[in-house]
Parts: C-alpha cells; sequence; structure tokens
C-alpha cells in the first residue's frame, strides 16, 4: 500500500517537522487542530513536501534517514 513521508513547516516556531502516513491531508488536518504534541504550538502548519514510498516499512526508513541528517539540512540537499 502506498505510504507518503511529508515535511510541514511552522511559520510560528520557524520550525519543520517531519513524519509519515497513508493520508496526508487528513495527517495535516490533525496537526492543524492541535492533535499531536509535538506539532501543538507551531500552528498553522503549511505542506512543504511529500515523497511517496511502495509501503510503510519504507516511510519509516526514509523518515528516520531524515531525521538523523536534519529536516533543514536534508531539504537543502534535494533542491
Amino acid at each position: 500500500m502506498e505510504h507518503f513521508v511529508y515535511i510541514i513547516w511552522s511559520e510560528k516556531i520557524g520550525k519543520y517537522y517531519c513524519g509519515e502516513s497513508n493520508n496526508v491531508e487528513a495527517r495535516l488536518a490533525v496537526h492543524n487542530r492541535g492533535g499531536c504534541i509535538y506539532t501543538k504550538k507551531g500552528i498553522p502548519w503549511i505542506l512543504i513536501k511529500i515523497f511517496v514510498v511502495s509501503n510503510r516499512s519504507e516511510a519509516r526508513n526514509l523518515e528516520k534517514r531524515i531525521k538523523q541528517r536534519g529536516i533543514k539540512r536534508f531539504l537543502l540537499n534535494t533542491e
């Protein structure tokens, strides 16, 4: 089943957040209504980038690599 890794940005707190989901639109809505502890203070969040992978395992691996590298640094290297 297709899965996604997404990167969102909060202008309010000046931070990026990276996550994985099989429904990015629904997940972004959860972030923007305060349903996630880690992103609650940054509302509103803006979708910056989406990566499509073939399954959840690949999504989790990519998410981990992005977070280990640093989201901002990862974005600079992919542009």
